[in-house]
């Protein structure tokens, strides 16, 4: 399993380094690029947050799944795939702030492709976010059956749509890369990673 926020994190962590204004200044409190840095800096953060906790729960993932779908018994890691599942969700919750962040880049006067910039990680996000919820339903199945002998087809099923779920995000996060790498005038490139 291929880590999605992590693996693309350059390009999450978003440099906007010469926004190209469609308007002007407000006289009154910030203006559109302070408001859409404060926005990313916010996001970054939150990143940064999503992504120590993902690193600590995407390990026990990978031992449960590779037990699983060798044949074996997960059951002995009961107490991991409860304390992944935790750690999860609570990543999660960062991620979402991320993504809150991001939104209001839209209603911001700035320049269309930095908004379509925004537009694509969020997507992405959503696509992460929507892998991560079912990898939680997956932790939660071992949680009720560990051994998986009512729910293995179920666990298995699960374990493929987290998959399609994670490669969905990636797809769009390279999308957005390669937005940000057309228009590096206003959008600082990702460094390759």
């Amino acid at each position: 399993m291929t880590y999605m926020i992590n693996r693309l994190a350059p390009v999450v962590v978003i440099l906007l380094s010469l926004f190209v204004l469609a308007g002007c200044s407000s006289v009154f409190g910030e203006n559109p690029r302070e408001k859409a840095d404060e926005a990313i800096n916010s996001a970054n953060k939150s990143i940064s947050e999503h992504n120590a906790l993902f690193d600590k729960a995407r390990s026990t993932y990978a031992e449960v799944k590779q037990k699983i779908e060798s044949g074996e018994d997960p059951s002995k890691e009961k107490d991991s795939i409860a304390e992944a599942k935790n750690t999860l969700e609570k990543a999660r919750k960062h991620l979402q702030d991320a993504r809150e962040s991001l939104e209001t880049v839209e209603g911001l006067d700035v320049d269309p492709s930095v908004k379509e910039y925004a537009r694509l990680l969020s997507e992405a996000m959503d696509a992460q976010l929507a892998a991560e919820a079912k990898e939680i339903e997956f932790y939660s199945i071992l949680e009720e059956d560990p051994a998986l002998q009512n729910n293995r087809e179920k666990a298995l099923d699960l374990l493929s749509e987290v998959g399609a779920g994670y490669q969905k995000a990636e797809k769009t996060y390279a999308e957005a890369r390669e937005l940000a790498n057309a228009h590096p005038k206003l959008i600082e490139a990702a460094p390759n990673s």
